[in-house]
């Protein structure tokens, strides 16, 4: 059951849950904050965020089923990006606010430093982020 972010019309109480579980991961959230720099294939997520295939692959899966990540294959290549990257992006966000406010640190140094080693190799990377 896909969650979809951008229709308007009541949300029921198990579409909260869903998203939150699909949420709740520190490593599926590692894995849609690097697809906010763009669309990535498995490998590339492996060697990104130095997790295992398998677990890339499952979390993926989840991330898929939930509504929050597609798919497009190119050749022998499936490439995953974000559904609704604004929507995503405001949700983090509240998050980090609600985070900061309750007073919890809610950053851990090791999920942002492959990230920001990684964004500092890919060249368009960098040009997204400066528009």
């Amino acid at each position: 059951m896909a969650i979809k972010l951008t229709e308007q019309g009541p949300i029921r109480s198990a579409d909260y849950a869903q998203l939150f579980h699909a949420v709740a991961d520190p490593a599926r959230l590692r894995i849609l904050r690097h697809l906010m720099l763009g669309e990535h294939n498995v490998s590339q997520l492996v060697d990104h965020l130095g997790l295992a295939q398998s677990t890339v692959s499952a979390h993926l899966a989840c991330l898929r089923d939930c509504g929050l990540v597609r798919p497009r294959v190119s050749g022998r290549s499936t490439y995953h990006s974000i559904v609704a990257e604004g929507e995503v992006r405001r949700l983090l966000s509240a998050a980090e606010s609600l985070i900061a406010a309750a007073g919890v640190s809610g950053r851990h140094p090791h999920d942002h430093s492959r990230i920001e080693r990684s964004v500092g190799a890919m060249p368009a990377a960098s040009a997204r982020e400066e528009n």
